[in-house]
């Protein structure tokens, strides 16, 4: 079965920058569309980047120009480079596939506070 384990997250300033990693058992990144999602107290999750097999990437809007999604199919690991954070982008990040069929990983926790 396949396990995501997310890392990378902490405590940083508004305008700061974190690069997450996620970490994938099993030979799937090259299938799948890879998605990074988060989720915020009180707030349902929600999908914030993609990047299918095929090269391509999309985002939600209140991301885009700010984080860029990357994976290694070969290591079978997916990137997200966060810069220009904001308090409204703390909450708990995790990567799964696009659409999330997969078991959630227990992800990794991002605070943007002064």
């Amino acid at each position: 079965q396949v396990q995501f384990v997310e890392s990378g997250g902490g405590l940083v300033q508004p305008g700061g920058s974190l690069r997450l990693s996620c970490a994938a058992s099993g030979s799937i990144f090259n299938i799948y569309t890879m998605g990074w999602y988060r989720q915020a107290p009180g707030k349902q999750r929600e999908l914030v980047a993609t990047d299918t097999s095929g090269g391509s990437t999309n985002y939600a809007d209140s991301v885009k120009g700010r984080f860029t999604i990357s994976r290694d199919n070969a290591k079978n690991t997916v990137n997200l480079q966060m810069n220009s954070l904001k308090p409204e982008d703390t909450a708990v990040y995790y990567c799964n596939v696009d659409p999330p069929l997969l078991p959630w990983g227990q992800g990794t926790q991002v605070t943007v506070s002064s």
